[in-house]
């Protein structure tokens, strides 16, 4: 298990196991040219939300990392639809020959799973084959706004509980979990902002900038330009170090909020449920070369992503530790997606 994912376990007061939930069984005979013959032709990856997205950009930069040692074309194919639940699905029910893969993302593989009891998988009903990335997630203010810490902010948000509000882009989705889990540290309840919910993170980012909130914490990516050109002031990022772009801006961990580190949007692969050890240590080996690989790392810094390449064991643990912190706080919340 990595520092990074140890780290992850001991923020969200979890047991150095994680008390994994057991996977499913992987039968050897599965797919007969599992191991080198493997693959003999095109694989397809299932992307579950619309082109031009995150997830989109993440499946063609490990396109662009593992094609020529995979052998054979690896094709995204978007599959959106139900928040990511659609080519979640297709995955889970494919048959487990290494040709359906997955492009998991933290909305449709841990936070569905959390919060919608009637889901039609779980977080475990796959084979994870790996991380690839960590998307920051960045708390900010007005570029004018008094709040010009993070420890400005808490003083405020104790000051006086219910005044301050921030923008979402919806219950149950990243931008709502972040400052949740804060006011969750500092045990003043989920009323201690008002949410105030828009379309998306550009939408919420705009909100800070126009002063109709008074923070938001969002995806990197739908701030930071803003961030460079002065309109925003970023109070911290929940990322394990400080980021490339922003190397001015503490981490939650050195704010003293180790917790947050767990609100961050991530990229993994996933096969469907079953497949044999040799695919697994075959995708294993693909990702490895792809973290060595200068084309896929500066395509996703370009992304304004982090590469973190983890193996199977790892990236269960870490999507364990994941899952655990958003079943509390749906808890907690009572958010439940029907």
């Amino acid at each position: 298990m990595t520092p990074f994912v140890r780290r992850v376990g001991a923020a969200l007061g979890l047991s150095g196991s994680l008390a994994l939930a057991p996977v499913a069984a992987q039968p050897a005979g599965a797919a007969a040219e599992a191991g080198s013959a493997y693959p003999t032709q095109p694989v397809s990856l299932i992307v579950p939300f619309s082109p031009g997205g995150d997830a989109d950009v993440a499946a063609r930069a490990l396109v662009l990392g593992t094609q020529r040692a995979l052998g054979q074309p690896l094709l995204p194919i978007n599959r959106a639809g139900a928040s990511g639940a659609i080519g979640s699905l297709a995955v889970k029910q494919a048959r487990p020959d290494g040709y359906t893969l997955l492009l998991a993302r933290v909305g449709s593989q841990v936070v569905l799973p959390a919060l919608q009891p009637t889901l039609a998988y779980k977080w475990n009903d796959f084979t994870l084959l790996g991380l690839l990335e960590l998307n920051p997630v960045v708390c900010v203010t007005r570029a004018e706004s008094p709040l010009r810490t993070l420890k400005d902010l808490t003083d405020a948000l104790k000051a006086r509980p219910g005044k301050l509000n921030y923008s979402t882009s919806g219950a149950g989705t990243i931008l709502n979990f972040g400052p949740q889990l804060l006011f969750d540290q500092l045990k003043l309840g989920k009323d201690a902002a008002v949410q105030i919910a828009y379309k998306g993170g550009g939408e919420a980012a705009m909100a800070v900038i126009a002063g109709d909130v008074d923070f938001s914490c969002g995806n990197l990516t739908s701030v930071i330009g803003n961030i460079k050109g002065g309109r925003l002031r970023a109070l911290v990022t929940t990322t394990p170090e400080r980021l490339k772009d922003l190397p001015e801006v503490p981490t939650a961990r050195e704010s003293g909020y180790p917790q947050l580190e767990a609100i961050v949007g991530w990229s993994a692969l996933y096969g469907p449920p079953g497949m044999p050890r040799a695919l697994v240590d075959r995708w294993t080996a693909l990702l490895a070369g792809a973290a060595a690989d200068p084309q896929w790392q500066a395509a996703t810094e370009k992304a304004g992503s982090i590469p973190r390449v983890l193996g199977p064991a790892e990236t269960e643990a870490f999507i364990a530790a994941q899952f655990a912190v958003y079943e509390r706080l749906g808890r907690q919340l009572q958010i439940e997606i029907k």
